[in-house]
């Protein structure tokens, strides 16, 4: 018996079918109480709450002059890093500008009528704070992602929320991240405590506009509860990926995928919906072997158990309607004609189109974001973009006479609607018409 449970579409069972499109939501409401506290204390307490949380939960005991990341830090941050890796933070911190540029709205004005005229602006937000995870693990692609957009949307100031390690430091390779993408400052602060400062401000860090970025439970949890008083972008759960692929898919590069997407964590999610029983099977085989030789495989066999998936299917169409009603964070095509199945899927946070277009390509090197929505998400939402860094109002210009050519539908709504003061606004203008 191999890690993946392989079943056939036609014989799934209901409840099974509603696990699975469920998977690893993330239970926000379990942490709530203790992510409140933490929240009115640091609103409360400002630095010293920060301090004494990081001192309580990631056992690193700060003083108030080290929360910020000094400039010696980042100059010896680029020291322990050899050039190869430093070329390669530059190269993805290109691709993302690169791409990202692409997606910039411009601003516009067009005649309505004779008169009348309308658009709309393009304006940055002020401040972003985007949270990275951090601790154990090394998020710099992470970073790039969210901080590279909001520059490219021209948001004047753009701070980092991230925890430190035990020894009090923030990884190397992050800070790089942070100084080629362009950040004003890089707090150590993690957790629920960082969401918190960032949300309403402390003596050292500043509040922002709005929050970004991928996190824990506590997160997500804190991002939530501040919601009210600071922008958010979404919640993002664990990982995930669904592939699409028939009898012409190389069962390596199918398997490879499913694994890789997995080692992230325990609750990740990786489903091949195919609609070949002989795929099904060496895939199944490989994924055992690829499996031990990660040095994750305690990751990788839990994620696998719980929410790996092979779903055998009659055809391509009940694939593609299975894949739309999943509505997966990342979606591999490995079919004979990708571009027909393309044209068909409504949800899915990324699309990979083709054999040679793998996720970790994606998530690292090509441009498009990797910050996408999971758990379903992606039905009512794309992932982060230039968009979520600006507002567009809108503008209005009206002659004499433009005014003149709206005046009876503006007053007629005006007075339906109860709103005498609205109507003469109007009327007292046309007196002069």
């Amino acid at each position: 018996m191999g890690p993946f449970k392989i079943v056939k579409l036609g014989d799934y069972l209901q409840r099974e079918w509603e696990f699975l499109l469920k998977r690893s939501e993330l239970d926000v409401d379990s942490v709530l109480l203790r992510v409140v506290k933490i929240v009115s204390d640091v609103r409360r307490d400002g630095d010293r709450a920060l301090l004494d949380y990081t001192a309580s939960l990631d056992e690193v005991k700060l003083s108030v002059d080290e929360l910020r990341v000094s400039e010696a830090e980042f100059r010896s941050a680029y020291k322990q890093l050899d050039a190869t890796t430093v070329k390669a933070i530059k190269g993805a911190a290109a691709a993302i500008k690169k791409f990202h540029l692409k997606q910039l709205p411009r601003g516009w004005m067009t005649q309505l009528g004779p008169g009348v005229k309308a658009g709309q602006l393009v304006r940055p937000l002020e401040s972003v704070g985007v949270y990275v995870p951090g601790g154990l693990a090394r998020y710099p692609s992470s970073l790039l992602m969210a901080v590279v957009p909001a520059r490219v949307a021209g948001v004047e100031r753009v701070i980092v929320c991230t925890p430190p390690g035990k020894d009090g430091k923030i990884d190397a390779a992050v800070l790089v991240a942070a100084k080629v993408a362009g950040v004003d400052a890089v707090f150590k602060v993690g957790g629920a405590q960082a969401i918190a400062a960032m949300a309403y401000g402390t003596e050292t860090v500043p509040k922002v506009d709005k929050i970004v970025g991928p996190g824990n439970v506590y997160v997500a949890s804190a991002k939530q509860l501040v919601a009210p008083n600071v922008n958010i972008d979404f919640i993002a759960g664990p990982s995930e990926v669904l592939i699409i692929a028939d009898n012409s898919a190389e069962p390596r590069f199918v398997t490879a995928d499913l694994v890789s997407q997995v080692e992230h964590d325990t609750n990740a999610a990786a489903v091949l919906v195919t609609t070949s029983d002989e795929l099904a099977s060496k895939v199944q085989g490989l994924a055992e072997k690829m499996m031990e030789e990660n040095p994750r495989r305690q990751v990788v066999r839990k994620a696998l158990q719980k929410y790996g998936r092979i779903v055998v299917v009659r055809n391509l169409d009940e694939a593609i309607k299975f894949a739309n009603a999943y509505a997966p964070e990342h979606l591999e095509l490995m079919v004979k004609q990708p571009k027909g199945v393309l044209k068909r899927i409504k949800n899915a946070g990324s699309i990979f189109v083709g054999a040679y277009s793998p996720v970790a390509a994606g998530d690292f090197a090509v441009g498009p974001n990797h910050i996408l929505p999971t758990g379903g998400a992606a039905k009512r939402r794309s992932g982060l973009s230039v968009l979520d860094f600006v507002k567009l109002p809108t503008v209005q210009e009206l002659s004499k006479q433009g005014l003149k050519r709206v005046a009876k539908v503006a007053e007629r709504l005006a007075e339906i609607e109860g709103l005498p003061g609205h109507a003469r606004s109007i009327k007292e203008r046309m007196k002069e018409a």
